[in-house]
């Protein structure tokens, strides 16, 4: 039995989530990354994401809006058609595989997702998108190993696949200098509410 008291705040964002079958394909052609660069902070598999919003330090109390506006949102909204694609890096410290697919629809989900946030009177910081998975970081005294690793995997291409839910996602930091730790708060399948057509397509 967990007696811990429930947190005040949480930190918090929102994202979509590549199927287990992408998330291997990727982990596959990272095998020699792993091998070559140890030294690197390698995040967990079941922890990558697509942050769509990044909302920060939010009081407990705000999660329960949140909630009812995001299922409306993903109720409303098709399913993406995405994939993983290529690697780069922020500053020669953050090591991410690139989105490909349907961008326009990955930047209207994220502004509507951001208006709706808005709407609650939240505020967070509401910088562009820059669609990406991050995979690791860097220590401060490697600046070769996150360019290296993004060169590796500039000829990787995943197969496409669907994002079939939107999550809201609090995280964890870990004791000391120990890894982020993520958790869904929730998730809802997009599309519950779109009205199909005879032929299956939303009307």
């Amino acid at each position: 039995m967990n007696d811990d008291p429930e947190p005040s705040t949480l930190r918090v964002f929102v994202a979509l989530a590549p199927p287990d079958e992408a998330k291997d394909e990727l982990a596959r052609a990272l095998q020699p990354a792993y091998a070559r660069y140890p030294r690197l902070r390698w995040n967990r598999i079941e922890d990558w994401h697509i942050t769509l919003a990044f909302l920060g330090e939010l009081p407990a109390t705000a999660v329960p809006l949140l909630r009812s506006v995001l299922a409306g949102q993903a109720a409303s909204h098709p399913a993406l058609h995405l994939g993983l694609r290529g690697g780069g890096h922020f500053d020669e410290r953050l090591l991410w595989s690139g989105i490909d697919g349907d961008l326009d629809g990955l930047h209207l989900l994220a502004a509507d997702v951001r208006d709706l946030v808005g709407s609650c009177g939240i505020e967070f910081n509401n910088r562009p998108l820059r669609p990406h998975l991050t995979l690791a970081r860097a220590r401060r005294d490697d600046p070769t190993s996150v360019p290296q690793a993004a060169a590796g995997l500039s000829g990787f291409v995943g197969r496409p696949w669907h994002a079939e839910r939107l999550h809201l996602v609090g995280s964890n930091i870990g004791r000391g200098s120990g890894p982020i730790r993520y958790r869904d708060i929730e998730a809802w399948r997009f599309g519950t509410g779109i009205r199909a057509d005879e032929d299956g397509a939303p009307a």
